[in-house]
């Protein structure tokens, strides 16, 4: 085993695993690791636009975040903060995100890059591969784009295979599309929806009876059902906590969030979740990354992103104080014990400026920080209750519980 891999394990199991090694729970948690050491997330799960509503992104913010799929970072250039800087546990995200990076300054134009990410099921795409990006990727990530992925193709041959059908989330995406069929649902009928209406009618006559089907209720029993979603066993106990232990009951209002509370044409997650990709004619939803209109904004302001594969509290001390402005978590605080939760926000109170946000989401609907984190700390700053509540409810992704903001006094 590599030296990166060893690390990599390390700190996936510093994340994660709490619980003994032959112990159910020390299973789970291991099984979930081991899912972390290869793609999960091929798009982010969490919406950036309400991110960007929260941050309030200014020209002189100094951003951390946690990368994911990286569709966060490239949307939030679109702002033009001074800086970025990323981390993320897994080498797969990091492989993405720097190829990401690379082909929005390389690739010759929108047009290519949009066929790239947008469609990313376009043959050629591997060969603009070859002759855009390759020459300018770290070896590191050119590795593993260049890796096998089966018998024969390569890793970057899945954006030829139609990329967001890959990774742990593209996978669970597609074993729900196939039990959606044996239970007789067809997405395309959703897709079809027009209006508001017309999506709350097929959810209420097709989607909530198949949820409730006793083969479904039997699999999300399990806790490690959800792990393509990046759930690890912990988080799903907070997620079960959102409705006194039902995990059933949340999986159904978030599911039926995700189809009726907002308009098709406006919700990409949507369109990822029961299409497997965006619209293919161009004209459906997209990440702001995505956007023509934003694309030389993203090209112009890439350079100042940068991304790490380190645990944001190690990264965090290693900056010199007061220096950062913005900070998103995304849900990993789901994952913290009280003494990860302390060490981390330690850090964040020391490099962040007056009037620094922080935003994270919770797998429950409740604030997590409240009575953990060191009060000496916390009461350095302003929970927006209200705000993070309103913003809660215009997150199209609908898979989180909670949104939540924090100001620096």
């Amino acid at each position: 085993m590599s030296a990166i891999q060893n690390t990599v394990r390390t700190q996936l199991g510093a994340a994660v695993q709490r619980n003994k090694a032959l112990s159910i729970d020390g299973i789970l948690e291991r099984m979930f690791a081991k899912t972390f050491t290869g793609l999960v997330y091929p798009q982010i799960w969490e919406d950036p636009e309400q991110d960007m509503k929260a941050l309030n992104i200014q020209h002189t913010d100094h951003v951390v975040t946690i990368a994911s799929g990286g569709c966060n970072i490239m949307s939030y250039l679109t702002a033009q903060p001074a800086s970025i800087t990323a981390v993320d546990l897994s080498p797969a995200h990091i492989a993405l995100n720097r190829l990401k990076y690379t082909a929005a300054l390389h690739l010759p134009d929108y047009d290519a890059f949009y066929q790239f990410f947008g469609k990313a099921n376009v043959k050629g795409n591997a060969a603009l591969f070859d002759h855009y990006i390759a020459p300018y990727l770290d070896q590191q990530s050119l590795d593993y784009w260049n890796g096998r992925k089966g018998l024969r193709a390569r890793r970057i041959d899945m954006f030829e295979d139609g990329f967001y059908r890959y990774g742990a989330l593209g996978k669970f995406i597609g074993i729900a599309h196939f039990m959606s069929r044996l239970l007789g649902v067809d997405y395309k009928e959703f897709l079809a929806c027009k209006t508001q209406a017309e999506q709350e009618a097929f959810f209420d006559a097709k989607m909530r009876p198949a949820l409730n089907a006793k083969l479904i209720k039997f699999i999300t029993s399990n806790r490690a059902s959800l792990f393509g979603l990046g759930i690890p066993p912990q988080q799903y106990e907070a997620l079960a906590g959102a409705a006194d232990g039902d995990i059933h009951a949340v999986l159904i209002e978030r599911t039926r969030k995700l189809m009726c509370d907002f308009p098709l044409h406006e919700n990409y997650f949507a369109w990822q979740a029961f299409n497997r990709s965006y619209k293919q004619d161009g004209t459906g939803p997209l990440p702001l990354y995505l956007q023509k209109e934003h694309y030389e904004t993203v090209r112009n302001n890439v350079h100042k992103a940068e991304i790490h594969n380190r645990n944001l509290t190690d990264l965090l001390e290693e900056m010199p104080a007061e220096t950062k402005n913005c900070y998103i978590l995304l849900d990993a605080q789901d994952w913290m014990t009280d003494q990860q939760l302390n060490a981390m926000w330690k850090q964040i109170d020391r490099t962040t400026q007056s009037g620094a946000r922080v935003i994270y989401r919770t797998a429950g609907t409740d604030d997590i920080l409240q009575g953990r984190v060191d009060t000496q700390i916390l009461g350095n700053w302003h929970y927006d209750q209200q705000r993070s509540q309103a913003l809660n409810l215009e997150d199209r992704s609908a898979i989180y519980g909670g949104f939540h903001i924090y100001t620096r006094k």
